[in-house]
């Protein structure tokens, strides 16, 4: 075998058989193995984004690692802002980038860049193979570095000349790292401060079903107000689970909500801070005088830890849930509002929805709390252009559930071209772009931040409107069959018509600015 074979059989031989793609030159060795390993699915992107969010959604949904296929250092950086967005998420991905040959690299061509440098900030585990003998045993580390807990993003380097060289083996499994136990006393400190003066705010694993029974199993025998971390990377919601209010984004609904609680237990996340400065406000948005008590962190066993504080001060009580209900489809034209409750109206069973709705968004989880259950997936590290691509790799995890991508016309333009790999995959995703013409949430940022000089220049540079985009336009021309809704009516019955057909689908939403 060559190196690149060898790599790829060490691959599936640990459960990765999907790799997004968009390769270059010094990865023509990898694109040929992939005959000569067939078990391996390659999905080709037009933009290296779209790879990389394309595994950020694979294994958010699947719960293992897709690889990913990147082009030296421009195409890792093409592809980091994902890939950031997957680290806030834990998401375990196998990220490897080709690289010149190791010989060629003294020569210091046009594309030569530090690899291992740009890939360090994500702040996982970075490997450069050496050689054709080694890769295997490379790949299976890397393996189990992505899955190693919590989950994160394993770069592995590859010079051309390790992938084209023969006398590469398949690597040996790695033990993984497992989630770490939390001990006794920490769940008993934590047990005996949860009384109504307190916050439990859970994340990470814990916003699974057996997680959020526990938490709300404690909310209800000790008074304790219960939050979701404000962008979870998998939430399971819906009739039959406990409907959990998220932390707000706005650093002003976070401090109302937290209200003036004495102690704050955070379960598999962080304790909150403001997504940014504002000038004279604190970026610290625990309460003045609150003690923070940390029962798990990102690599702890979150849902154990929740379980055994359940046992404690919850044991005889079962978890209120949300009860089934829709609702009814109102009259008119499209709204903030209106919108949404054709999303809650509709909504199949097992839906997946990736959620990048951002401003016109904030009213969906009312709209859904009793629909049918399903996922949300959503803008983990705050860099836009997830949302496209997260469906694809979520519908190539899933291929069994639909996915529905709620995506804010400005994100959307990011990775707009992950509509052709939807299209060429026959990937089930309706997308939903919502059109308000705007970048509305910087308007709203203009105003928070006290830049109250703006005028007509700044409103301009959030101004979407000129010249007018058109998305049916864009998504047919990707291949996606697409259609504008401007009123209730017509948003649900292309809504419907999109889920009862098989592949994907596009519908822009005309929706007025919130702000």
């Amino acid at each position: 075998m060559n190196g690149a074979q060898a790599l790829l059989r060490t691959l599936v031989d640990q459960g990765v058989d999907v790799c997004f793609a968009n390769p270059g030159t010094s990865e023509m060795h990898f694109v040929a193995a992939l005959d000569a390993v067939p078990q391996m699915r390659g999905v080709l992107a037009l933009f290296e984004g779209v790879v990389t969010g394309a595994a950020d959604g694979y294994g958010r949904m699947a719960g293992k690692p897709a690889a990913t296929l990147l082009h030296l250092g421009p195409g890792l950086g093409n592809g980091w802002a994902n890939l950031h967005n997957a680290r806030r998420a834990h998401t375990p991905i196998v990220n490897v980038v080709g690289d010149h040959a190791t010989y060629h690299l003294k020569y210091d061509a046009p594309l030569t860049t530090d690899i291992a440098g740009l890939a360090g900030p994500l702040e996982g585990w970075v490997r450069t193979s050496a050689s054709t003998e080694q890769v295997g045993a490379d790949a299976a580390a890397a393996v189990a570095a992505a899955v190693s807990a919590p989950g994160q993003v394993a770069t592995l380097i590859l010079p051309a000349d390790v992938s084209w060289g023969e006398g590469g083996t398949a690597g040996e499994a790695v033990p993984p790292r497992a989630l770490s136990t939390v001990d006794d006393a920490v769940v008993r400190e934590v047990a005996a401060a949860l009384d109504e003066t307190a916050v439990l705010l859970i994340g990470g694993a814990a916003n699974r079903e057996r997680g959020l029974r526990a938490a709300a199993r404690i909310a209800k025998a000790t008074g304790a107000k219960l939050f979701i971390e404000t962008f979870p990377a998998r939430l399971e919601r819906g009739a039959g689970l406990p409907s959990i209010e998220r932390l707000g984004y706005l650093a002003e609904q976070a401090i109302w909500q937290l209200g003036e609680a004495k102690h704050l237990v955070v379960a598999g996340t962080k304790a909150p801070v403001s997504f940014f400065a504002y000038p004279g406000k604190a970026s610290d948005l625990v309460p003045e005088g609150c003690q923070t008590h940390v029962l798990a962190r990102s690599a702890d066993d979150v849902v154990d830890a929740l379980e055994r504080v359940a046992a404690i001060v919850a044991a005889d009580v079962e978890p209120e849930v949300a009860p089934e209900s829709r609702p009814e489809l109102p009259d008119g034209e499209l709204s903030a509002q209106t919108w949404t409750q054709v999303i809650g109206a509709t909504l199949p069973e097992g839906a997946i929805i990736v959620d990048e709705a951002n401003t016109s968004g904030l009213m969906l989880p009312m709209s859904t709390a009793g629909a049918p259950r399903h996922d949300v997936l959503t803008l983990t590290g705050g860099a836009i252009g997830q949302g496209l691509p997260v469906a694809v790799g979520a519908a190539v995890a899933s291929p069994d559930r639909p996915v529905l991508c709620l995506e804010a016309d400005g994100s959307a333009l990011y990775t707009i071209s992950a509509l052709w790999t939807m299209a060429r995959e026959n990937l089930d995703v309706t997308t939903v772009i919502l059109s308000n013409r705007a970048y509305a949430i910087l308007r709203m940022e203009l105003q928070r931040v006290g830049a109250t000089e703006a005028g007509p220049k700044a409103q301009s540079l959030l101004d979407l409107s000129r010249p007018e985009m058109d998305f049916v336009a864009m998504g047919t021309g990707f291949g996606v069959p697409s259609t504008r809704a401007t009123t209730v009516a017509e948003f649900h019955e292309q809504l419907q018509r999109a889920y009862a057909e098989p592949g994907p689908h596009l519908i822009e939403a005309v929706v007025p600015p919130l702000m």
